[in-house]
């Protein structure tokens, strides 16, 4: 039986990438958060001699809307197995023609076109203003670059992500848009998961699988579901690979660089926080409020 707090290294994304050579899966963990249950079980194994949790991010069988995701239980439930490492796979469109698909880009920012989710854990009584100039973790990303080199992928470093709603593309004016605005690639799930990974301390880095090239390319069709899972499909086995030589990278002993930013970031006084919230929160805010308080 793994224990919960014993796993440093959590990676979401598909169902497929857990199922690889080398991987030893030890138990499916089912997690009920304070704000319910996450997409599925987390699948915890060891590979490369490390203890790592799988979620997969739509259920297994892709079951679940980029808007339906519960992220908060999702994030929530990592950080409960003890979680400070979150290696990020998905799928996404290229905004520029030398970001071809089967390419991988490691962005290090963000651009918000989500209009529907919640995307903090914090409100109910209880207010925390956490920095985000800088939305991914540069250490997490230069490991997963250079894991994803090493597993033959042609990798692009930096770059803006456009988060949008979904679950339909983009129109081509949109697309049009973001080219005029120098973005680079865009999805529908990755924010999210970024802002509350920052909430809860941890870091979190993107792998980013280019499949398309959104609706822009004159000469190219226009992305289309089924486009996009053949394309995946196809590129399966270098997604695990670089998930492979990303987790051989990561230096589990080292500390996430945003454990100990909320102390700083809490606004609320303790007295006044809701015990519904205190309890719920438990798990991220538990260094910071002495435990009469809870």
């Amino acid at each position: 039986m793994v224990e919960e707090n014993d796993i440093r290294i959590g990676v979401i994304g598909g169902s497929g990438l857990y199922e690889m050579a080398g991987m030893r899966v030890l138990e499916e963990k089912r997690i009920d958060t304070a704000f319910g249950e996450p997409s599925d079980a987390y699948v915890v194994g060891e590979l490369e001699g490390v203890k790592v949790a799988f979620l997969p991010r739509h259920g297994r069988g892709h079951r679940l809307l980029p808007s339906e995701l519960n992220y908060r239980a999702n994030i929530l439930g990592m950080k409960m197995l003890g979680v400070e490492w979150i290696v990020s796979v998905s799928a996404v469109g290229s905004l520029k023609i030398e970001y071809k698909p089967t390419d991988i880009l490691i962005p290090d920012q963000f651009y918000d076109r989500t209009r529907h989710r919640v995307d903090t854990f914090f409100g109910n009584g209880l207010v925390a203003h956490v920095s985000f100039a800088h939305p991914l973790c540069d250490r997490l990303s230069g490991w997963m670059a250079e894991g994803a080199r090493a597993a033959g992928a042609t990798v692009h470093e930096g770059g803006t992500y456009v988060c949008m709603e979904g679950p339909l593309f983009s129109t081509q004016a949109e697309s049009e848009e973001y080219r005029r605005r120098d973005f680079d690639i865009i999805g529908m799930t990755n924010l999210q998961e970024a802002k509350l990974a920052r909430e809860a301390e941890m870091s979190y880095a993107t792998l980013a699988m280019v499949t398309d090239y959104d609706c822009w390319h004159e000469e190219e069709a226009d992305v289309s579901g089924a486009a996009v899972m053949e394309v995946i499909r196809q590129n399966v086995r270098m997604a695990q690979e670089a998930v492979r030589e990303s987790i051989r990278r990561i230096q589990v002993e080292e500390q996430s660089p945003y454990v100990g930013q909320l102390e700083h970031s809490l606004i609320t006084e303790p007295a006044v926080v809701p015990v519904e919230t205190k309890k719920a929160l438990e798990p991220i805010i538990g260094p910071y409020m002495p435990a009469e308080t809870i």
